[in-house]
């Protein structure tokens, strides 16, 4: 009898989580169907798909990071060098700091250096843009030889 309770909670366990990853599988198709932010963004999506797909990468979002360095969206680089030194110092397993809390800064300065590189990417440089907003503009002379032949 006890023999009998017992498989039959086994066979009604095994359905349950078979159930579950059934479901899961089926989400994760139809979000891979979807392309997701990363696909979009390598695809040239909006700048919100490319930070979506940064997000997911490094599991951390902007102002997540910037609450984990303690600073504003105007801080300055060495404002978010001295307070990452800082954190992560303070957090030292040696010294009897969190090795949780200190990868937490170290991931939170990855992920606001993503996102100054994927800003210094969307930028063009200076000389760039002003040659692209001036398209007629004259052409240098000193450039092209002058054969002293005319059309």
């Amino acid at each position: 009898m006890a023999g009998r309770v017992i498989a039959q909670i086994l066979v009604m366990g095994t359905q349950i989580v078979g159930k579950a990853f059934m479901e899961a599988y089926r989400q994760a198709a139809a979000n891979a169907a979807k392309g997701g932010g990363h696909q979009a963004a390598k695809n040239g999506g909006s700048k919100a798909a490319a930070a979506d797909a940064a997000t997911r990468k490094t599991g951390m979002s902007i102002d997540e990071a910037m609450n984990i360095l303690n600073i504003t969206k105007e801080a300055d680089l060495a404002k978010v060098v001295k307070n990452y030194e800082h954190l992560f110092k303070v957090n030292e397993a040696k010294d009897g700091g969190s090795f949780y809390l200190q990868s937490k800064v170290v991931r939170a300065k990855e992920r606001l250096e993503m996102e100054w590189a994927a800003q210094e990417k969307s930028v063009p440089p200076e000389g760039e843009a002003r040659v692209k907003a001036d398209p007629a503009s004259p052409k240098d002379s000193t450039s092209q030889p002058n054969s002293g032949a005319q059309p």
